[in-house]
């Protein structure tokens, strides 16, 4: 057949998209072995009853042609509505784009600030789409790497000698973080702003944990001077309001850049399926009370999970201030993530991720994520730490 685009032949450098463990504990799992996944961060509950009425009651009553593209107004005005409300900016409704999910977002966001060719700094560890969203846009992808001493913090120095270097346009952040766990302090996010400002860097904002934070604060980096209008920030109703299946996203950014972005919308997903955004609709009019409803799991499961592996000293855990996942730092074992997360999976029928899908700066470590009910969240951690334990003393 005629040969293929080299960006899409090289959207997984080195042919790994990092997701082999998870991949292999699916097929287990499938194949009817009983296998706890602590893998994705996909929700143990379903969607609320009542957002699936809405959208049955939007789809019956005839909400099913061509929805706008930019987004229906009622739901553009509601996402501007909230993040006036959390950070202080005056946003409306043309400062939204109605997105198919958050990773729709990520690459539509890459897409308009990326000349062909042009380098898009990301933070290592990162989601492990990051890479391969950069190159989909036909980016080059240059990690900032972090320390695990530092909480895979980023330091402004690193990200504008990288800036400078390999003369980036854009740096793309996630906070609260995935895999990480981790919540940016306000200095991280003023020094990433500083950064962004001295190199004229467009920073792609990733916050759809912005509602599972368990310490501190969260502040989105468009609230500080001078980042509007060079920030976009990504949203997406799947963390918040569990509706991960129904992609509803979105983009945050001055009014020229969405107006260029709708342009691309128009050419590639023309928009959201309309009974769908009525739905997202309805959940947003709910208020915080429905999003900490879908948080409390997370945050009762956090502070479990930080007891059990206190409680030991081979395994440690770092600052679980956020989202839905601790990250475990298992070096002490002498294993890399990847082969104890293939031998905890095969000994013990625990799927967990390495840390080494999320890039080089987590080696040595794993993700876990807090996505079965307590008990068997207990049991699986508890086992863990043991073998943890029997694997870092097994030459003793």
């Amino acid at each position: 057949m005629p040969q293929l685009s080299t960006r899409i032949s090289t959207l997984n450098e080195g042919g790994s998209d990092g997701w082999e463990v998870f991949y292999r504990a699916r097929a287990m799992a499938a194949a009817g072995q009983p296998v706890t996944e602590l893998t994705i961060g996909e929700h143990d509950i379903g969607t609320d009853t009542s957002i699936l009425d809405a959208i049955h009651a939007a789809a019956t009553g005839g909400h099913t042609g061509y929805a706008m593209v930019p987004g229906v107004s009622g739901l553009r005005k509601a996402v501007a509505d909230r993040v006036t409300a959390q950070s202080g900016v005056p946003t409306s409704p043309e400062n939204v784009l109605i997105t198919p999910g958050g990773q729709a977002a990520l690459f539509a966001a890459h897409m308009a600030v990326l000349t062909p060719g042009d380098a898009a700094l990301y933070i290592d560890p990162y989601y492990a789409t990051y890479p391969g969203t950069i190159r989909a846009a036909s980016g080059k992808a240059v990690p900032v790497r972090t320390e695990a001493a530092r909480a895979f913090l980023p330091e402004a120095q690193a990200i504008a000698e990288a800036a400078r270097q390999h003369k980036a346009r854009s740096l793309l952040i996630n906070t609260p973080n995935n895999p990480t766990g981790v919540v940016y302090p306000r200095a991280t996010i003023e020094e990433i702003a500083q950064a962004s400002i001295d190199n004229d860097l467009w920073l792609i904002s990733d916050e759809v944990y912005d509602t599972q934070v368990w310490n501190g604060e969260h502040l989105g980096p468009r609230a500080l001077p001078g980042m509007a209008e060079r920030t976009l920030q990504i949203g997406s109703m799947s963390k918040s309001h569990a509706m991960t299946g129904s992609r509803v996203g979105w983009i945050v950014g001055p009014e020229t850049a969405i107006s260029r972005l709708i342009d691309l919308a128009t050419a590639t997903t023309y928009g959201v399926p309309g009974y769908i955004q009525d739905g997202a609709l309805f959940a947003l009019q709910q208020g915080p009370e429905l999003e900490e409803k879908i948080a409390a799991p997370f945050r009762r499961r956090r502070d479990l999970a930080m007891k059990i592996v206190a409680e030991q000293n081979t395994v440690t855990a770092l600052p679980a201030d956020g989202a839905m996942y601790v990250m475990l730092d298992i070096r002490a074992t002498g294993l890399s993530g990847r082969d104890f997360a293939e031998a905890l999976l095969d000994e013990h029928l625990i799927a967990v991720m390495p840390g080494e899908s999320f890039g080089r700066s987590a080696a040595g470590h794993i993700r876990v994520a807090l996505t079965v009910e307590d008990n068997r969240l207990a049991e699986a951690l508890r086992t863990l730490c043991a073998f943890a334990d029997a694997k870092a003393h097994a030459d003793a």
